[in-house]
């Protein structure tokens, strides 16, 4: 049996032909960018996670950059985020022209420590914190909310929690912000880049929906510089047609989670991912932690089985980071993560059958590979 990582076939066979026709609409109209599809889906996304607003943008980064730029985050400034990330969560910081100041992740859930960024938001040049909704499970953001003054912020990186919810809560209006990803693999993804900001806050949103368009109020005048940053029309067409599917997906998305920890939770050489009461996952990656975990990754990649890294190098040991000074060991639980880490088959279309395949087979490997020689 093969088992892919992610099969977006399976998803998009059901809405081929809805897609298509969208697509179609799109092409007679001759509105490519930005146009009728693109607000429509701007409106039902903000709806679904019960905000304001949403400014649909190019990308995930794009949307982080852009949410920056409208929180006046500039040079000499310092912004709060995790190590443990993917690095457009501190590329988008660089673009503007600040600093990350990088804090380890909590050694339970992966997700930022927060006592360690509440005690970095007090140093000096720091206008806010970023809190990373890893793996689709939110942050806790109470604590970060209360630790800022009245010249800070907190954005919420949400590329992989779309609909993930935080004390009963969605994400997305849990902060001043947050960036949502729609890149074709995640629970909610467009047939190429794109990413949205929501926020409650009026002038913010304002000034996101003037920036993603080179800076401009109204055509050939700009207030101030901005970028590029339009989602297509193809894009917003795709999206809205798959928006009122995703409830369900995720539903199945969680019931594929809990077959998994019925199959492993009696396998002391796997440690599953941990979902505080308080949160409500919405499982973009099921991530296990194993040891030997390259051997493991290399046996179910023999077997048949699609297994990824997310994410096998933190940002502070990335060379593009380099100049932040640090190295090995000053984060240690997020190395520890990185070497250990393991992100099984996760999407809501697997069907028990494969499931049990993947999770006897990872049993199997484990337990080979722990086995005295």
């Amino acid at each position: 049996m093969n088992v892919p990582f992610l099969d977006l076939g399976a998803q998009h066979r059901p809405i081929r032909e809805e897609i298509l026709a969208g697509w179609a609409e799109v092409l007679d109209a001759t509105r490519f960018v930005g146009s009728i599809h693109v607000a429509a889906f701007e409106q039902e996304f903000a709806k679904a996670h019960e905000a304001k607003h949403c400014v649909a943008v190019s990308s995930g980064t794009d949307a982080l950059y852009i949410a920056l730029r409208a929180l006046d985050v500039g040079p000499g400034d310092r912004v709060v985020l995790p190590t443990n990330t993917f690095i457009a969560t501190a590329e988008a910081v660089s673009m503007t022209g600040a600093s990350p100041l990088l804090v380890d992740c909590d050694p339970v859930t992966k997700n930022i420590d927060v006592e360690q960024a509440t005690a970095a938001m007090r140093q000096p040049g720091v206008c806010g914190v970023i809190g990373v909704h890893l793996y689709g499970q939110p942050a806790d953001m109470e604590p970060l909310l209360a630790a800022v003054s009245d010249d800070q912020w907190v954005l919420e990186d949400a590329a992989q929690a779309h609909l993930a919810e935080y004390k009963g809560r969605k994400v997305g209006t849990l902060s001043n912000a947050a960036a949502f990803s729609f890149y074709p693999g995640k629970n909610l993804g467009g047939p190429g880049e794109a990413g949205a900001i929501v926020t409650n806050d009026d002038e913010l949103a304002r000034a996101a929906r003037v920036l993603r368009d080179h800076g401009q109020t109204q055509k050939y005048h700009s207030e101030t510089v901005g970028l590029n940053g339009r989602m297509s029309e193809l894009v917003g067409s795709t999206l809205g047609i798959k928006l009122p599917l995703l409830a369900g997906w995720t539903a199945h998305r969680r019931r594929v989670a809990d077959r998994y920890r019925d199959l492993l939770s009696e396998e002391p050489l796997i440690t599953l991912p941990t979902e505080p009461e308080w949160a409500r996952s919405v499982y973009h990656l099921f991530v296990v932690h194993v040891r030997f975990r390259d051997q493991v990754l290399q046996k179910l990649t023999e077997a048949g089985i699609g297994a990824g890294l997310h994410y096998p190098t933190p940002i502070h040991l990335q060379q593009a980071y380099a100049f932040l000074g640090h190295g090995p060991g000053d984060f240690p639980v997020a190395e520890q993560s990185a070497d250990t880490l393991l992100s099984l088959p996760m999407y809501a279309e697997l069907t028990d059958d494969q499931l049990e395949f993947v999770a006897g087979t990872l049993i199997a490997i484990v337990a080979e590979l722990d086995a005295p020689s």
